[in-house]
């Protein structure tokens, strides 16, 4: 994993022997000085451990072993009362931050697209009592609507303060919140709001008009559509019988309304607070019944993770809220006092899409303590640091490698390098705007080179987590002070993990060194079912002699020593080859995703074919620089579609398959290049950028027949 340098092999000793002295000379203030000794040790002990000693014996973390933790607070145990809690204790604290847009412009690209670009201002800030008192009159509002507790209403929204507040509204009136996926297609928006059979739909000017607009007319129960940002102009095109609010009209309706006689039924424990449907990674979208002591027992396991969480931390707020890692975070934060700050993918960095040339992106004027990721933005963050360090000039590009090996080998022993963090990894840190301390990554595997690369480049831990939809994001964080790539770390204080035997795919819990098999998650933050959906439910989730409910999550890990969990393969990706091979999809993606080469890519392999193949959307710069080495020309569509490109591709594919360990008949045999990225507007990808194998499949029918022809 370190980096390859071409120095002179005297220089290099030279340096070798500067470092030396170097580390000598600092080793004594920084063994007296600094905290991290007590991180070393931390970082060596037990983690988690079985509860008995019998094979496939449930995994806790050494926190919780005597008793599993359920609530953040005493007597907090349904969501609502967990935001009064933090209302009356942080008041006048800021909660929720919005940047202002000062100004929008058309900007016209050499290919004659126009992209729309923005300068933001400043973040405005709402205040825990500010974001309670819109809350509280926004579900009043809705009650003078109609909506009656226990019953579903929508919210399909981009993430923003609304969102939040509108869920909060929800969560005290007991309604069940119903969360869409803004980039779903048509028609599973049409299957989430008819299965869940809502009156009311809580949605954006712009989705209203690019996605509702030719849904609404099949769903035959909408009655009301508030928009959280104002009333867009062509609204009466509507159905009759469908009536346009905003926001700020029905909570002007919440003010008003009479609540002193009304007895406000408050939620339990027990009764849903959200249904969120999946991004529909394997087929349709399931709604997954989630509750309030389900959520709140997520978020108190995951909060155990993150030292010293408070009222200095500021959140970044970007991934989709109606994905289950963004959510808990947020309400992580939203109860310790945090502040979030909203942003989007287009607006995030300095150097994102909308952003105009020479402003400033969200992470620059917010600067954020804690961020949440999916491993694919980490994985670009990664590429496109490391295609400047190309780019840099000799000496630069030396310098910067040798400080990057010098670093990982420190931190691999648990030392700090503040003098190289302050004089070679200060620029890149500041692409995230220089204050992170932690970044989370979750959603899907995260590769070691990737995680490495945060680690020091930008100067703080990377939390690696496993967690599912259907667990309410919970199961495993790693800790801080744990600097191992690879693993996802020991079970949360809330949940308690064991492995089942999976004798088709060769995993038992009885091996040998570290047992292995099926990854089942217990705990109070197992989730209620699939809505409407028994059949399923009874699939996934069963429940012990002892009443623990269990959720089978269909991926493959293993213990080690310590009690942190690896996840090493996936049931649904285990395709058996013609002559009886296993060959693990995700494996093979895995080891080939790193490439400068690949954007990303899709392992395809038959039970009717002997070998693997492959559909991969290369790095625009980096294939034309080879068509150019090999001296084909052509437009980008040409060079993707040449076969002698695809052979070069296959060539560099092979080599670092082999380099990856990867057994022969693993390694794809044929690929498709694939000209168009795969974002999740195209229904390739999941909003956390998961590769949709069915659809995948559909889309490239004709290349598969191809290449098995």
């Amino acid at each position: 994993m370190k980096l390859k340098h071409n120095i002179n092999p005297v220089l290099l000793q030279f340096i070798n022997f500067i470092i030396l002295v170097y580390s000598f000379v600092t080793y004594i203030p920084w063994y007296i000085f600094s905290g991290s000794r007590q991180a070393i040790a931390k970082a060596k002990q037990v983690k988690a451990k079985p509860v008995n000693n019998k094979p496939g014996g449930a995994y806790r973390s050494v926190n919780s072993l005597h008793c599993l933790a359920s609530v953040l607070y005493p007597g907090c145990d349904t969501l609502d009362k967990v935001f009064k809690h933090a209302k009356t204790k942080y008041k006048d604290k800021k909660l929720l931050g919005t940047r202002e847009i000062l100004k929008e412009e058309d900007e016209i690209q050499p290919s004659g697209k126009v992209f729309k670009k923005v300068i933001l201002g400043k973040y405005t800030w709402l205040s825990y009592e500010d974001v309670y008192i819109k809350a509280v009159n926004f579900g009043n509002g809705l009650a003078v609507l109609g909506q009656q507790p226990k019953t579903n209403i929508a919210i399909f929204c981009e993430t923003r303060a609304e969102w939040m507040i509108a869920a909060q509204a929800c969560f005290m009136c007991n309604y069940q919140l119903v969360t869409l996926y803004a980039t779903l297609g048509g028609p599973a928006i049409v299957h989430g709001l008819n299965e869940t059979e809502v009156t009311t739909i809580i949605t954006s000017k712009e989705l209203m008009q690019t996605k509702l607009k030719e849904i609404v007319s099949q769903v035959p129960l909408l009655r009301h559509i508030i928009t959280v940002d104002g009333k867009p102009t062509t609204w009466s095109e509507f159905p009759k019988g469908v009536i346009v609010h905003t926001m700020a009209s029905v909570q002007a309706m919440g003010a008003k309304a009479d609540t002193g006689n009304k007895q406000q039924a408050r939620p339990v424990a027990s009764d849903i607070a959200v249904i969120m449907y999946t991004s529909g990674s394997t087929g349709i979208p399931k709604g997954v019944m989630i509750s309030h002591c389900n959520i709140i027992a997520g978020i108190t396991g995951m909060a155990e993770r993150i030292p010293n969480l408070g009222e200095k931390d500021i959140y970044i707020g970007y991934l989709p809220l109606a994905h289950v890692l963004e959510l808990s975070a947020e309400l992580v934060c939203l109860s310790h006092g945090c502040r979030i700050g909203y942003s989007s993918p287009q607006t995030l960095a300095d150097q994102s899409s909308k952003i105009k040339k020479g402003s400033k992106g969200d992470v620059t004027t917010l600067k954020p303590t804690l961020m949440a990721a999916v491993p694919e933005i980490m994985d670009r963050i990664y590429k496109n640091v490391m295609n400047k360090v190309n780019e840099m000039t000799s000496f630069q590009r030396n310098l910067f490698i040798l400080a990057y090996n010098y670093k990982m080998e420190q931190i691999s022993k648990g030392y700090t390098t503040p003098l190289c963090d302050s004089l070679i990894f200060r620029k890149v840190r500041m692409l995230l705007g220089g204050k992170i301390r932690i970044l989370l990554c979750g959603g899907a595997p995260l590769s070691a080179a990737t995680q490495r690369f945060m680690n020091i480049c930008f100067c703080c831990p990377v939390g690696q987590g496993y967690g599912l939809t259907e667990s309410a994001g919970a199961g495993t964080i790693t800790e801080v002070w744990d600097y191992t790539t690879g693993r996802v770390g020991a079970p949360l204080v809330c949940c308690e993990i064991k492995l089942m035997n999976w004798e088709e795919g060769g995993y038992y819990n009885t091996d040998k060194p570290y047992p292995r098999g099926e990854i089942l998650i217990g705990g109070q933050n197992v989730t209620v079912g699939y809505y409407k959906n028994e059949i399923r439910t009874r699939k996934d989730f069963t429940v012990d002699e002892n009443g623990q409910r269990w959720l089978h999550t269909g991926d493959i890990g293993e213990f080690h020593q310590d009690g942190c969990l690896k996840i090493i393969d996936r049931k649904k990706d285990l395709v058996k080859l013609q002559a009886g091979e296993y060959v693990s999809l995700g494996k093979v993606e895995a080891a080939l995703k790193n490439l400068p080469l690949v954007d990303n890519i899709c392992a395809y392999a038959s039970s009717f074919h002997s070998y693997v193949i492959g559909f991969v959307v290369p790095n625009q710069k980096e294939l034309a620089e080879l068509a150019r080495k090999k001296g084909f020309k052509g437009t980008w569509e040409e060079i993707c579609n040449s076969p002698e490109v695809e052979k070069e591709v296959l060539k560099v594919l092979a080599e670092a398959a082999m380099a990856a360990n990867l057994e022969k008949f693993e390694i794809p045999v044929k690929i498709r290049l694939s000209p168009d990225p795969w974002t999740p507007e195209t229904g390739l990808v999941t909003d956390a950028f998961k590769l949709k194998r069915k659809e995948l499949t559909a889309y490239y029918q004709m290349d598969i027949d191809r290449m098995y022809g």
